[in-house]
């Protein structure tokens, strides 16, 4: 059953994004256009309005400029992006490669450089919900398939063909932390957990084990994916 509306005509089912941007202007025109086509929008000037909005509310998705003073945008994405799996889009004036990588290496989903065609911006923004909504939609199943490999999440099995393929606790942890997101970086913290001292590399041996066991070349995973300096990927099937 859809929803109802609010005064402006937005569904109050619609998606519900968080954009923080230090620039009025920019504030002004995407709170205005995105409302024009569909969303719920709230809106923040810096990083510490939006972690008041973020205590506040629940949201779809964030966008996020990455150059706003004091706390930059990729330092609130990290932040976030250790607590959270909502989806982030970094808005940003810089282009180089190594800024995009930057973005992404925090967690973020996508990363769309200024200036910018609105109608990119629309067409970034129904990707991201849509993936997020597979995510969810396959975070139903209790299967995780990537390569030849299936992964039981209710009984932690793993197995290949009907091969039932051991694990120790810790590997079983680790692969039951990956497919809870497939597809999606899971943070290292989250993986190593907050007990974990600064430069434990007790996780880095686990996921070493664990490619052994998956990967036809471990030294070049294709499964259990290295996002650097943040986490891991596992690389399930659709």
């Amino acid at each position: 059953m859809a929803g109802s509306s609010d005064a402006r005509g937005v569904a109050d089912d619609a998606a519900h994004l968080l954009v923080v941007d230090d620039d009025a202007r920019i504030r002004q025109l995407l709170q205005r256009f995105l409302t024009q086509n569909g969303f719920r929008i709230t809106v923040a000037a810096d990083a510490a309005e939006a972690r008041q909005r973020l205590d506040q509310l629940a949201f779809d998705l964030l966008i996020l400029d990455v150059m706003m003073p004091g706390e930059s945008g990729l330092d609130l994405a990290r932040a976030v992006r250790a607590r959270s799996a909502v989806p982030i889009l970094m808005l940003t004036a810089r282009s180089e490669t190594d800024d995009r990588i930057a973005g992404l290496e925090t967690g973020a989903d996508d990363y769309l450089s200024k200036p910018f065609d609105p109608r990119e911006l629309l067409l970034r923004i129904g990707g991201i919900l849509r993936r997020a909504s597979q995510s969810t939609a396959t975070a139903s199943d209790p299967e995780v398939r990537f390569g030849p490999f299936a992964y039981h999440r209710g009984r932690g099995e793993l197995k290949r063909g009907d091969e039932v393929i051991r694990l120790t606790d810790r590997e079983r942890d680790l692969l039951a932390a990956l497919a809870e997101r497939p597809g999606h970086t899971v943070p290292r913290s989250a993986i190593a957990g907050d007990d974990a001292a600064p430069g434990d590399r007790a996780v880095d041996v686990v996921v070493t084990r664990l490619r052994r066991k998956i990967e036809t070349d471990p030294a070049n995973p294709i499964l259990l994916q290295t996002v650097r300096g943040y986490g891991y990927r596992l690389l399930a099937d659709e």
